[in-house]
């Protein structure tokens, strides 16, 4: 059973919006709550274009207008411990999503320390606040990097994972285990979420859809890792944002065990698109899309614009989620294919870039 929770007239925070994932979930809390405020948290660093990261936070703040939410733009890192304590002294919220953390897991082999201080930092910041300022339900981020050099797909959350192949990944378990330890000695209630390879309109530049699409509009050669071998499990960002929705409404059941201390409130779920898709068919179906959005013009040579290499370190072949828990305890599965989701994209592409 979840302890069902209200966001009406509460306050929660998002850390990591205008991030990707953090402002798509924070427009649809303007749109659902009918009163409250939502606090928006972000560095806005530069890891990719913050023109992107100010555009998403204008549609933030244009959507708070007509909604009957208050909405508090908060510009700080969460590796801050004394902006983190001041946040939440301020304004006690009821619910946390944490999605704030250092991404990319090429990226973590270069700039490391980056990584321990949004990750590992950051995220101990969050939970002594949490401890500190009891929330009634504490949702954050993981990855479907923690399977790591897993072979059993579809990948379980009862699945080991104990064989990290990244840093990030290394970082993200560890927000796990962290989350645990914190739900078991203080009873916060905590769930943590394994996203898999989210993409969509407005979405991070430095996943492999969104840079394709950029070099190949400006005639540059796109490089498909493993030669094209892998599978993915794509996973549109509205239905990543439904999963969350519904997972922040429902905290995991305080409980109290046989020698009198609480059982840890604790859960961990996936949320993927459930189908594993080729590789090489989801550049097929983008390069369509390009095509029909008008990015890219009917007649463009793409056997000449993509070079098969092998695999990056890092890197695993296939990601592929059992999504079944969340079904059974939320009612959700995601449902948006890579036709409609790159379609939404190419087309927003073609809105803010031009051809």
């Amino acid at each position: 059973m979840k302890h069902p929770i209200d966001l009406n007239g509460k306050t929660i925070l998002v850390t990591g919006s205008p991030g990707f994932i953090g402002a798509n979930l924070v427009l649809r809390l303007l749109r659902e709550m009918k009163s409250g405020t939502v606090i928006s948290l972000d560095n806005m660093n530069d890891y990719y274009d913050p023109k992107l990261k100010e555009y998403r936070l204008s549609l933030i703040e244009k959507a708070a207008k007509e909604s009957p939410v208050s909405h508090v733009f908060v510009r700080g890192t969460i590796a801050d411990t004394e902006m983190i304590d001041n946040v939440f002294s301020s304004y006690h919220p009821a619910v946390v999503v944490n999605l704030a953390a250092q991404a990319g897991v090429r990226y973590s082999i270069d700039h490391p320390d980056v990584y321990i201080e949004s990750n590992l930092i950051g995220f101990y910041n969050v939970l002594e606040a949490c401890r500190h300022y009891p929330v009634e339900h504490l949702v954050y981020a993981s990855s479907s990097s923690v399977y790591g050099g897993n072979t059993k797909v579809p990948f379980s959350t009862d699945d080991p994972v104990d064989h990290p192949v990244s840093l990030y990944a290394a970082t993200k378990k560890s927000n796990e285990l962290l989350a645990h330890a914190y739900s078991k000695l203080y009873d916060i209630p905590s769930t943590g979420l394994r996203f898999f390879t989210v993409y969509g309109p407005a979405g991070r530049p430095d996943m492999f859809y969104f840079s394709a699409t950029r070099k190949l509009a400006a005639g540059k050669t796109i490089q498909i890792f493993n030669y094209g071998n892998c599978k993915r499990d794509f996973t549109y960002v509205d239905d990543i944002v439904e999963g969350i929705f519904r997972v922040v409404r429902g905290a995991p059941e305080k409980a109290t065990g046989e020698d009198g201390l609480p059982v840890p409130p604790y859960a961990v779920y996936n949320i993927g698109g459930g189908q594993p898709e080729n590789l090489l068919d989801y550049i097929s179906t983008l390069q369509e899309e390009l095509v029909r959005a008008g990015v890219l013009p009917a007649d463009y040579d793409f056997e000449n614009h993509r070079e098969l290499v092998p695999m990056q370190p890092g890197d695993v072949p296939v990601t592929y989620a059992d999504s079944r828990a969340l079904e059974r305890d939320y009612g959700f599965t995601p449902k948006i294919g890579i036709r409609e989701g790159l379609r939404k994209f190419c087309e927003w592409y073609k809105e803010y870039y031009g051809s």
